[in-house]
Formats: C-alpha cells, structure tokens, sequence
C-alpha cells in the first residue's frame, strides 16, 4: 500500500519522470503570475503575508534556540527588520538525526509524496515567496516570481523524480538461488533498505535563494536525509518561509519536523564548524570560490556539490541575423544586472569582424552596435527597472565602478544609474561595456560578477573556439554560445564544448536566451569543468545521497 500523498500527486510525478525522459517542455507550476490560475487576490494575498513578516521576529519552532539574528538589507532601500531564530547548531544536527528513522521508515514513495506535497504548497505560496525574493535580492518582480517560485519548484519536482526513480531501481527484497548440481541448491531471502546517508547541509547564495536552494534540498530530503537550509545573510526570508512550509506538512503527516530545519547566522566560521561536523553528510553549496575551495579542501570524505565562479563566453563568426543577435545578446547582458551565474560575460569576436548578409562588420563595430543595442532596449526606463532589478551586494557597485574607470579595457558603453519610480533608494544600474584585446587575460579571464561584459579581440574564429574551451577549462563556465552560418564551425565549437564539458546556445536570436535554463529538460551545469562538480539535475546528483544496506538469510 502506497503512501496517500504519493497517490495524492502521483500525477505529476509520472509527468516530471516522464519529462525527465524525453527531455521535452513540461512544467508542474504556471510561470505566468495569473489571476486565473493563483486566485484573485494571489497577489495581494502574497504582499500582505510578505508585510506581516517585517519588523518583527519570524516564528520558526526549532531545537536549541539561543538568540535572533536580523542581517538582511533590501537592495530597494525597503525596511526588512526580521529577526530569525538562531539555534545551536549540534542542536539542530541531533534534532535531524532523531526525524530520520521516521523519515526512513515511510519508504521511497512515502517521501516522494511528502516532498511532492511540500512543492504543491510552495507552489500556492508563489506570490509571498516571490516577494520576499524580490526585496532581498534585488530581482524585478517577474524574475522574482517565475525564478524564486514555479521554475525554482520545477528545479525541486525534477530533483525529486530522479531521486524516486534512483531509489526505484533499488528492489525492496529478492531471493537468490543458486544451482548446486545433484545437491539441493541454496536458497537465500534477502532484503534491501535504502538509508539516508546522514545530514544535509545545502548553503544558499544571496542571489537565487530558492532555485539554487530547492535542488539540492529536495534532492537530499527525497532521497531520506534530515536537511538544515543555511541561507546567505542577505536572502534569509525566502529560505525561512519555504522551511516553514516544509516544517508544517511534516508535522501535518505525523512526521518529526526537525527533518528539515533553518540555520540563520552572519557568522562565517559558525557555517565552516557546521559543514564541518561529523553527522554532516554532504553539503550543496553555491557561491565564490573563496568558500568552495575551503569546503572541497575542509570536507574531505563528504559529499559536496558546488556551483562556483565562472567565465561564461560566446564565440562570434557570423549571422544571418545581426539585428536579432544584437538584441538577444543585449537582453541577455540586460537581465538582473548580469547577477546571474548563467549570463554571459566574454565576448570573442575575430579582429577581420564577422560574417552578416550584409557582409562583414569589423570588429570596433560589432561592439559599438552591441553597446547601442543595450542602449536601445534599456532606454525606457519602465523596461529598464523591470528587466535589471537592483544590484544586491556594495562589491558588485565597485566592480561597475572598477569597469567604469576603464581599468580592464576601453568602455564602449558606460553604465548608467536608473531612478526606480517606486524605489527611490534602489540601486539600478545598467550593463557597462568594455572592449579589449584577447591577450589582456587579467582583465576579463575572470568572473567580473554582475553587469561588466568584454567583446574580446581574437585573431580569428579557430583562436575564438580555441581560446573558449580554454576559459572553460581553466576557469569554467555554465554557458557558452556560438553564433555562425557555417556548419564547420558549427562542428569545431561542438567538439570543443564535448572536450571542456559546457552547454552550448547555437544562435539564439528569439525569445530564448543564453541565460535561461529549462527544467526537467536542460542540464544546469555538467559538473565537468570548474565552474561546478554538478549539474540539476541527472542521476549523480542524487544517487551518491542514499545507501543500499542489505540483509539476507537462509531459507
């Protein structure tokens, strides 16, 4: 007999398995912030829930509570003042090891149901969760809605599917019998029990504190571990509504709902002594290489999965399409202020130009036309404040004014300080432009996070490809496009991106961008290059979470 919320939304997980499959466009959650599919006062609903959270302390019941820590500024200059519970870490590690008998003993599809139940509530939580995604991170309202709340619920369904059908794999029980020739044969019945491996800790960013958040979560919880969500200082609200939600269907089902347990703290070595702590099992973590290089280095013998820094790059040889590159490429830099791990920041175009309908535009032109496109598309400044949100972090403002100053190449286009007409405070700025030479590696063969792009001078396509597969290899890189008319180069830039391990974007020039990453369907990361050991989601990211203990007997 089957778990009730398995045959609940049993549903949808067959149309995310299925999904998982064919790789084709399914969705469990609307992405579109409707009236007609959230309720008619969704939105009010969800901004009236999002104010009763200010000023005052977030209710979160955990083990060990010893203080509150209130650490977030809103990038829009909105007063957040809420206090989170802080707890005593080896407190909340006890609290998870005691839930996870319980959790085990429910079964594979049990927690599948549970974690499917958890997603359905979230997902009629979208509107508060996108609110508070908003004002702490700085995303406009559209990314903070479809990011913070159907695509990263997506990023969690799809974790939960390859964990139900990692575990599905495993039967419950078998017997084995071995011939003996004229001696009867032997005959044993044995059984097998998937097991948790021990305590996750999944360490948000500050910039996507669901979607790179749910994963991970999802993935360990579903596969039958306790998990302690530790949020980035700055982006804590999102993470501690969608632990409650969490907390509050467990308790609902009869389960302990210290299984799934928040750790707010500013205090970086309280989150090194924690991930460092023996019953912690594996770690997700997704931020700079100063922290993931101490925790690949610190951790040894656990498992972690991080999303790290990285140069992600296009290579440029021709189009048939200049206009749509340009204002493709242009969104793409445009979006949240290049705050995403996904966004483009090199651009390698050959010293001759690149090959257009109109014959060859040279190399100074395509970044002037690129600035002018950027230009063009943020010159409404509606558009621009919905499209680029506000920078989050005080580093990311010194980098533009670092690129301003012209100190890693000469600026095509300057950025820009945007009023926002509801934010007086908000700090938007638009993307700054910069050219240079291939050689000059210290100024762009580095990420340069946030709204800071290079058109890079190469010698020629061949050195563009080359040198691309270079970046991926020494520095990573999530995404990489390539915009041509010629198959040959179609088929080099294939091989190249096969031998560093990165996705490829073949000339985007409509409404999908290199940014963009689709659940259930395309793979966030390959975990082949350095800028992540993992991807969302394939089968590694979740098997290594569980264990196989077997018993067996005569019979």
């Amino acid at each position: 007999m089957t778990h009730p919320l398995f045959d609940k939304h049993r549903t949808t997980l067959d149309g995310a398995l299925n999904a998982i499959r064919t790789r084709g466009y399914w969705s469990a959650y609307p992405e579109m912030p409707s009236p007609k599919t959230y309720g008619e006062t969704a939105q009010a609903d969800g901004k009236a829930a999002f104010d009763a959270c200010l000023g005052r302390e977030f209710a979160l019941d955990q083990p060990g509570r010893r203080g509150t820590v209130a650490s977030e500024s809103s990038p829009y200059g909105i007063p957040l003042h809420v206090a989170y519970p802080t707890c005593d870490p080896q407190a909340l590690v006890d609290a998870g090891l005691k839930a996870m008998p319980g959790w085990q003993a429910i079964g594979a599809d049990g927690r599948a149901g549970v974690c499917l139940e958890i997603l359905d509530r979230l997902n009629k939580r979208s509107f508060e969760i996108a609110t508070a995604v908003m004002m702490t991170t700085g995303q406009g309202w559209m990314m903070a809605f479809q990011a913070g709340g159907p695509h990263a619920q997506d990023r969690g369904l799809e974790a939960v599917a390859h964990a139900y059908k990692e575990q599905a794999e495993v039967p419950a029980e078998a017997v084995w019998e071995k011939p003996q020739g004229k001696n009867p044969p032997l005959v044993m019945k044995k059984h097998f029990e998937v097991v948790g491996r021990g305590v996750a800790l999944v360490i948000g960013c500050g910039t996507f504190p669901t979607w790179n958040t749910y994963p991970g979560l999802f993935a360990a919880l579903a596969t039958g571990n306790a998990v302690i969500v530790k949020p980035h200082h700055n982006a804590i609200l999102p993470a501690a509504i969608s632990v409650r939600i969490a907390r509050e269907v467990l308790a609902e089902n009869g389960l302990d709902a210290n299984l799934v347990t928040l750790f707010a703290t500013d205090v970086p070595a309280e989150t090194q002594a924690l991930a460092k702590h023996p019953a912690v099992a594996s770690i997700d973590f997704t931020g700079g290489n100063a922290f993931g290089d101490w925790l690949y280095e610190n951790c040894r013998g656990k498992q972690v999965y991080a999303e790290l820094a990285g140069v992600n790059n296009i290579v440029i040889d021709g189009t048939d399409n200049y206009k749509g590159m340009l204002r493709n490429l242009a969104f793409t830099l445009s979006l949240y202020a290049g705050q995403m791990c996904t966004t483009t920041q090199a651009i390698f175009v050959p010293a001759g130009g690149i090959d257009t309908p109109d014959g060859k535009v040279p190399f100074d032109q395509v970044a002037a036309d690129l600035g002018a496109a950027i230009d063009k598309f943020l010159a409404d400044p509606a558009v621009a404040t919905a499209v680029l949100g506000a920078i989050q972090s005080g580093d990311t403002l010194a980098r533009i004014e670092t690129a301003a100053a012209g100190k890693w190449g000469e600026v095509v286009l300057a950025s820009k300080k945007i009023d926002h007409p509801e934010f007086p405070a908000a700090e938007v700025r638009t993307p700054v432009l910069l050219k240079c030479a291939a050689a000059d590696e210290a100024a762009w063969m580095e990420e340069r996070f946030g709204p800071v792009a290079f058109v890079v001078e190469v010698a020629d396509t061949a050195a563009a490809i080359a040198l691309s597969e270079r970046v991926v290899r020494e520095r990573g890189a999530l995404t990489v496009g390539l915009y041509t008319t010629q198959p040959a180069v179609v088929d080099a830039m294939t091989a190249a991106t096969w031998r560093s391990k990165v996705a490829l974007s073949i000339n985007l020039t409509g409404g999908v961008f290199v940014n963009q990453s689709a659940a259930y369907s395309d793979y966030h990361g390959t975990g082949g290059n350095p800028a992540a050991n993992a991807s969302y989601a394939d089968a590694a990211f979740v098997a290594n979470r569980f264990r196989v203990v077997q018993r067996r007997y005569h019979v």
